[in-house]
């Protein structure tokens, strides 16, 4: 029998996906000591690995069928959304898996070239949570590479979905996977004379979507902080334009200081403590600081020009911004405490919107040049700039949490409808991000806790 190894996580009160349990399991023993199937997205363009998820059994009763088969449609979507997995087509498939106990026949998944095989059953337990469990198998080696069971409340069985996602990512690519999260995002409806724009939050699948705010004060520029739980954002609420937090849990609002000039453009530092922002007086806009729980602010640039779109690095010890400050938009970086400033886009152009990758190795940006918008990603000294995607208007890149990924908005041409899309840095996986209406202003969460 596999030897097991536990990990429980344990969420916050009141957390939005009502997770009370979940119970992480590693089934170790069969593993071998390297996986012979291995994607490797560092390079470039590639195939993606053919790979069968086949419907998860359901023990018990049809209605765990039912939720088995649901369980790895979103599996599937989710690898099949990342651009590095070829799902293949369940009709095809030979052998029935009737448990996680039943070994596989190998010799019927190499018959359909299939690299790697998902194993999953659903189970309801005694005490009315539901369990998920999967292996998954290295198809010509015949060897399992990874195993999890998670056991949850009914209602959480998408997010469970997604942490298998996550766990057969990580195992096949070595690096952190990104399906277990959330968007939040700016819904937007109504003509372009009265426009509504809204708060909202889905999973990033575009699944769960709901409304934040009522849409009675324009919103923008929404950030997740760290613990996934808080957002800070902008708002012209009672028609003045703050910056305002918000607790996705308790739907609490609270305004983020009482500054004289108008503040906007807020993002939280990596531990959560602060906030970095804009706030123009005077005609001019500099950058400042919040301490969280002092609520002690201080000024980081001092400059005639508009210096705004803040985004700190993952270590919190440098700043990116966008900058008119050399005559035209570019981006700069400076040291998170302020003080001398460094100019890093030299493309021609205007640079606008940095955000830091979380890996630190990055830093995405629109740019701006010919009437043509463009979503690009360089080296924090500037070098290596590559342009992902272009169009009429493309703009407001976020970071995935494992720094592979970026989902940006596109508006269609003569003012036509604003959608959200992804795409990995290859710039070739770019793909639309379904939303009830139109969106914009996408900001991606960590892993949920």
């Amino acid at each position: 029998m596999p030897r097991f190894r536990s990990r429980f996580v344990v969420p916050r009160a009141g957390v939005l996906m009502a997770l009370l349990a979940l119970v992480l399991t590693a089934l170790l023993a069969v593993a071998p000591a390297q996986a012979q199937v291995r994607i490797d997205i560092t390079g470039g363009r590639q195939d993606p690995l053919p790979i069968a998820v086949p419907a998860f059994a359901g023990a018990g009763d049809a209605t765990m069928a039912q939720r088995g088969r649901e369980v790895a449609a979103v599996i599937t979507n989710d690898l099949r959304g990342s651009g590095l997995f070829r799902p293949l087509d369940p009709a095809a498939f030979v052998q029935t898996l009737p448990d996680l106990e039943a070994r596989p026949r190998f010799e019927d998944w190499r018959i359909l070239k299939a690299q790697a095989l998902v194993q999953g059953q659903v189970q309801g337990l005694a005490d009315g949570r539901l369990q998920v469990g999967f292996r998954l198998w290295d198809v010509f080696a015949g060897q399992q590479l990874v195993g999890t069971q998670i056991v949850t409340e009914p209602a959480n069985w998408r997010r469970a979905a997604h942490m298998v996602a996550d766990e057969i990512y990580k195992a096949l690519t070595g690096e952190e996977g990104y399906f277990d999260t959330r968007i939040v995002y700016i819904a937007e409806t109504g003509p372009a004379t009265e426009r509504v724009k809204r708060l909202a939050i889905m999973d990033q699948d575009g699944a769960n979507n709901r409304y934040l705010t009522d849409g009675q004060a324009l919103v923008l520029t929404p950030r997740f902080s760290p613990t996934a739980q808080e957002i800070t954002y902008m708002s012209y609420y009672q028609g003045v334009p703050r910056v305002y937090l918000f607790n996705i849990d308790t739907g609490r609002r609270e305004l983020l200081g009482n500054f004289p000039g108008m503040t906007f453009a807020p993002r939280f530092s990596p531990d959560g403590n602060r906030v970095v922002m804009s706030m123009a007086e005077n005609g001019n806009s500099d950058l400042y600081v919040m301490d969280l729980r002092t609520r002690q602010s201080r000024r980081l640039t001092t400059n005639p020009a508009i210096d705004t779109s803040p985004s700190f690095s993952p270590d919190g010890s440098r700043i990116t911004f966008n900058s008119d400050r050399g005559g035209a938009q570019q981006i700069y970086v400076m040291n998170a405490g302020g003080g001398a400033v460094t100019r890093i886009s030299f493309g021609d152009g205007r640079y606008a919107t940095p955000v830091w990758s979380p890996r630190g190795d990055l830093i995405a940006f629109t740019k701006m040049k010919g009437g043509t918008f463009y979503i690009g990603v360089m080296k924090p000294d500037g070098s290596g700039e590559r342009i992902l995607t272009e169009g009429y208007l493309v703009e407001g890149p976020t970071w995935a949490p494992n720094g592979r990924v970026l989902m940006f908005f596109r508006q269609q041409p003569g003012g036509g409808t604003t959608r959200l899309y992804s795409v990995d840095l290859t710039g070739f996986n770019e793909r639309p991000v379904p939303t009830p209406t139109d969106a914009s202003d996408p900001a991606w969460s960590p892993l949920l806790p």
